[in-house]
């Protein structure tokens, strides 16, 4: 009898217990410990602990009935061992329909609930793994892009490097052609200056001219006719057609002969230009030039031709070392995962549209009669489709 009244004790203890603590969360226990008084968890009013969960609202806040359905602000905690927890109103508990997986918001109903939360939880715990393995592989995938993304971003650096050491050569072989342009230039200008005065100049020039008028004069008589400059002169284009006595005299000025006075001042000067008429079998270049001068003025145009070749390539390095300067200010901006995509485009089709998808660069529509049109720049990076 004795033992038989320590365990009904023991039993109403733990009924009452049970019914204190129904609705709670773990987090929220310390508030409802066996005492004999309750505080409000807002603070405004205190009760007697006999009249938690005894169907009957006395806190504003409802916190005195967490496991009952009297507050109309309350809510119960659904434990769902094995499952989500989460809270329900409390307006919800014993009433008729099971809200909890573990069936403890129906305790004093006529529902029949079952206790579902382990098959939820294994559902659960499934699509879990799931999302796990994705997310797995997904960081896998991650890392290799950034590994990727570092060794593209190592190589361009090693290429902007070799680029710059090029553009540094480049510059110092500029400099160099610069100088030599100019005194080739130089060379030329004292070469025409020392031609134009002075008797090493002027006094070669002339025996120059006397000589070509000597060539001419077949007879030795002092004076050029009509017949030699047929003879000796003849078109640039075409050396077999021979002048007519019109075009020969015309050469002559409108007369019949030439002497080696009005030679330097009128046919000299026609054969020096030699863009007509030249003495046959020579060159089709001006006669009478001076071998200084001639060297001099292909120096000059060496250097000049060299010159702008070293230019072209200066300028195209520099232009590809700025192209690789702005593509890695836009890379270093970026995350390492989003590097390698900097050289990759994408496409994706929506309806009779193919959009192509190129990170950091631009994006295009093209429709199915083939007109494609630009949708600007894409800066921001994009995933692959």
């Amino acid at each position: 009898m004795f033992f038989q009244i320590i365990f009904a004790a023991v039993f109403s203890g733990g009924l009452v217990d049970a019914r204190k603590i129904r609705g709670i969360s773990s987090s929220y226990k310390r508030f409802y410990r066996e005492r004999k008084s309750f505080l409000c968890i807002d603070g405004s009013k205190i009760i007697p602990f006999e009249q938690v969960n005894d169907d009957y609202c006395d806190c504003d806040d409802g916190s005195d009935e967490p496991g009952t359905s009297a507050c109309p602000r309350g809510r119960f905690y659904c434990t769902n061992l094995g499952f989500r927890p989460h809270y329900i109103p409390s307006s919800r508990v014993n009433d008729g329909i099971c809200d909890c997986c573990d069936a403890s918001d129906e305790y004093n109903s006529h529902a029949h609930c079952q206790n579902t939360c382990w098959n939820l939880g294994q559902k659960e715990r499934a699509y879990v793994e799931v999302q796990m393995r994705t997310l797995d592989e997904g960081l896998r995938l991650k890392q290799q892009l950034i590994e990727e993304g570092v060794l593209l971003w190592r190589e361009k650096q090693a290429q902007l490097r070799e680029l710059q050491q090029v553009a540094e050569d480049l510059q110092i072989k500029l400099e160099e052609h610069r100088r030599r342009k100019h005194e080739a230039d130089q060379l030329k200008e004292q070469t025409l200056k020392a031609l134009a005065a002075g008797d090493s100049g002027l006094g070669r020039w002339n025996r120059t001219v006397s000589s070509v008028f000597q060539l001419l004069d077949s007879n030795g008589d002092g004076s050029i006719t009509v017949d030699e400059v047929q003879a000796k002169v003849s078109f640039v284009h075409d050396e077999e057609q021979i002048l007519s006595e019109e075009e020969a005299a015309a050469l002559l000025g409108g007369g019949q002969r030439m002497d080696l006075i009005k030679f330097q001042h009128t046919l000299w000067e026609v054969l020096t230009k030699g863009d007509n008429v030249k003495i046959k079998d020579t060159p089709s270049s001006p006669v009478g030039e001076d071998p200084h001068l001639q060297a001099a003025d292909k120096a000059a145009e060496w250097e000049t031709t060299n010159l702008k070749k070293v230019e072209e390539a200066y300028d195209t390095v520099n232009m590809e070392i700025s192209d690789l300067q702005k593509k890695l200010a836009i890379d270093y901006g970026t995350d390492w995962e989003f590097l390698f995509l900097n050289s990759q485009c994408y496409k994706l089709k929506v309806y009779e549209y193919t959009y192509t998808l190129c990170p950091f660069n631009q994006v295009l529509q093209k429709n199915t009669a083939g007109t494609e049109v630009s949708l600007g720049m894409q800066l921001n990076p994009i995933l692959p489709l």
